[in-house]
């Protein structure tokens, strides 16, 4: 009981330090320019944050359980790519190719859960080698060409559209943060009320007294990877409506932002902590600190630095409150 009120007050208090350091930066950049606290950009924001966002919800998972899933950028690129097959080449409706896409990141994570699991590849090598191959499927499948969505314009409107705008009117946020923000709500009914949820933090809490307790492990991790691969698909459908095509070249180096908003966001990489609420977080502290460094006029190859720093720096937190507790 002791150990679970610790975890709880440095849950509580990894949030607060998220929540304000995002609280900081947005301050930090309004001030130093006045574009940055436009509606418009704000926003830009939203909408750069929901890729990310999506992705990072399905990372949190995996790391809770103390793996890792370095092929989430190039299963959201399978992802739109069989969605663009589904629905543009093979003529599906648009409600069936958007679920196609999706199952097809949730089959490619059951594949890294079973090479995870029963294979008992490293979760490093195993979602490495899917990178690859996801990412060389794409090329492939695609025939080197992007697959245009122009015949189901729905499709795009699913994501550009703003039903909140035709709520309120001028309140036109993209319907695509919505879906974020609905992703993150079942992503934290699934860790904090079901089964799968608790025995993903037992997985990352204790692997080996969780297997001496009679429970199934190789069966949850499995179950985890997959959950991961749909959020991936999901994300792989979102970016596909925003550019109203499916970019085989698109995806690679979505996986470092998705890692950095969950690590920033307090997942701890040892596994067995972590929330989704801090995740979104951190996905929103990535984005604004990219909008506004380039609003700024810094180049990128000095954001990537400032972010690689940040990323440092949160993970060190991380090992200093783990070893005050």
């Amino acid at each position: 009981m002791k150990n679970m009120k610790i975890f709880a007050r440095t849950d509580i208090m990894q949030l607060v330090m998220a929540f304000a350091a995002l609280f900081l930066l947005a301050i930090g950049f309004s001030i130093a320019s006045p574009f940055f606290r436009t509606f418009d950009n704000f926003v830009g924001i939203l909408l750069a944050t929901s890729v990310n966002g999506i992705l990072a919800l399905g990372v949190t998972f995996v790391i809770i359980t103390g793996g890792i899933d370095l092929s989430v950028g190039t299963v959201l690129t399978i992802s739109s790519v069989m969605t663009g097959v589904f629905i543009t080449n093979n003529h599906f409706p648009v409600w069936l190719g958007i679920i196609g896409g999706i199952l097809t990141g949730g089959l490619a994570g059951f594949v890294n859960g079973v090479v995870i699991a029963k294979l008992k590849i490293p979760p490093f090598i195993a979602t490495l080698g899917m990178l690859y191959a996801t990412k060389g499927l794409s090329l492939v499948i695609s025939e080197l060409k992007p697959i245009y969505f122009n015949d189901t314009p729905i499709f795009r409107k699913l994501a550009m559209d703003s039903v909140l705008g035709s709520i309120i009117p001028g309140f036109d946020i993209p319907n695509a943060v919505l879906v974020m923000f609905g992703a993150a709500l079942i992503a934290y009914i699934v860790l904090s009320r079901t089964v799968l949820g608790r025995y993903t933090f037992a997985l990352g809490s204790n692997e080996e007294a969780t297997r001496l307790s009679g429970v199934n492990v190789d069966r949850w991790k499995i179950a985890v990877y997959s959950v991961c691969g749909l959020f991936s698909g999901l994300a792989g459908v979102v970016i596909a409506a925003r550019l109203n095509s499916a970019q085989p070249a698109l995806g690679a180096g979505y996986e470092l932002d998705a890692i950095a908003a969950t690590v920033i966001g307090g997942t701890s990489l040892s596994g067995g902590e972590g929330t989704i609420l801090g995740t979104i977080i951190g996905a929103f502290i990535i984005s604004t600190l990219t909008n506004g460094l380039r609003i700024l006029g810094v180049p990128q190859e000095w954001q990537m630095v400032i972010t690689g720093v940040i990323v440092v720096l949160a993970v060190f937190l991380d090992r200093l409150r783990k070893r005050q507790s």
